[in-house]
């Protein structure tokens, strides 16, 4: 039984391999096919021809090596005297498919570093690409970037989330001038008239001030962010001058995930489970009025053995208790920063792929087209007033 399944296994191999021989076959014979169909049309006469609207004499062949994703495939490529060799198949020097690129540019955003590229492309397609091939392959990536930094905001942002993303309680380490620097990663993400999330933007600074979110507000407000209700982010107080400053007509929401936290952090261990079942129940209740309630229970009750808890959640209430006054059905989204936390995995996921950000910032996530929340109520809703 032994002896049978190495055979299978072994005719399995062979298979694959006279496969994948005949499938590279067939993309060599149709590329030298469409190469001298060029190559004809560059000379304006067929081989040994005489005729009065020859352009141009052929020079000969050479073999080029192409990568492409059923693995290396070896063309003979015509030329001509004047013009050289035709471009307009496989282009003039590269030499791998664009689906080749592709696949290297999408492997490169979901995680794979450039040294772990060689491994997955020797698997895939039997031969190994270099990390400067991967780097140069992957350029794209800031002609994406760029085109998101120019991008117009073209339709008006009701909601916007406001985040700055560290790694492991740390700052990021970036490629800045040469040298690998500690950066922090200054995210804008919007909720639009249409009810979709969109990645405004991102920046890369040195420190989480109010100088680097005024910039960032700054570039969003050139490219026409309008409209802005409400602004969803942590209460570090550079970005709230920032905010102040740029938009002033908006409300600041305080994320309640973050003060829940620096709540919690005034607790001893043992009592941080029943503690945090607390504020989650200020923070779900009906109206603002009724979270008021509900605080003044906790400090009354449990918050008599820990004084500094609930006048940590006293001096926050107001600032987390602002999506009080948007639609019913938004509350859960607009009143903590977590819609950016999957962006922020992905950043982190990346860093400790590579090891450092590149110079760059790299996109991560794309505008899916899934409504994210439903805006016609906004329009509707009638405003209640937030905790005094």
């Amino acid at each position: 039984m032994e002896e049978i399944a190495q055979f299978a296994a072994a005719a399995q191999e062979e298979i694959r391999h006279d496969v994948g021989w005949l499938f590279r076959g067939a993309i060599r014979v149709i590329l030298e096919c469409l190469l001298e169909q060029e190559v004809k049309e560059m000379v304006g006469a067929r081989r040994y021809e005489r005729l009065g609207s020859r352009k141009d004499h052929l020079n000969g062949t050479y073999l080029r090596r192409l990568l492409t994703s059923m693995g290396s495939v070896e063309l003979t490529v015509p030329r001509t005297r004047q013009s050289g060799s035709p471009s307009g198949v496989v282009g003039r020097y590269k030499r791998r498919t664009e689906d080749m690129d592709r696949l290297m540019t999408t492997a490169y955003v979901q995680g794979v570093s450039t040294r772990d590229m060689t491994k997955l492309s020797k698997a895939l397609m039997g031969e190994g690409v270099s990390r400067s091939t991967v780097s140069r392959a992957t350029k794209v990536l800031e002609e994406q970037v760029e085109a998101l930094r120019r991008s117009p905001i073209d339709k008006p942002v009701p909601y916007l989330y406001l985040d700055a993303t560290f790694l492991d309680a740390t700052f990021l380490d970036a490629r800045w001038a040469r040298s690998v620097e500690n950066v922090s990663a200054l995210v804008a993400y919007g909720v639009d008239s249409s009810g979709h999330r969109r990645l405004l933007g991102i920046s890369i600074g040195t420190e989480e001030s109010e100088a680097s979110w005024s910039e960032l507000l700054g570039q969003l407000c050139e490219r026409g962010l309008s409209g802005v209700e409400l602004v969803i982010a942590d209460e570090h107080r550079g970005l709230a001058n920032a905010v102040r400053r740029q938009l002033p007509e908006a409300r600041r929401q305080r994320c309640t995930v973050h003060l829940e936290r620096n709540v919690l952090s005034k607790v001893p261990h043992r009592l941080r489970a029943r503690v945090a079942k607390q504020l989650r129940s200020i923070f779900d209740a009906p109206s603002a009025a009724e979270a008021k309630t509900r605080l003044h229970e906790f400090a009354s009750g449990l918050g008599r053995q820990l004084p500094e808890a609930p006048r940590c959640l006293e001096q926050g209430l107001s600032a987390a208790t602002q999506f009080y006054a948007f639609p019913k059905e938004h509350w859960i989204r607009i009143r903590s920063t977590n819609g950016l936390e999957r962006l922020h995995g992905e950043i982190k996921r990346r860093i400790r792929s590579v090891g450092a950000f590149p110079d760059h910032p790299r996109p991560v996530s794309r505008r899916g087209r899934r409504r994210y929340l439903e805006m016609s109520s906004l329009k509707k809703t009638t405003a209640e007033k937030p905790i005094a």
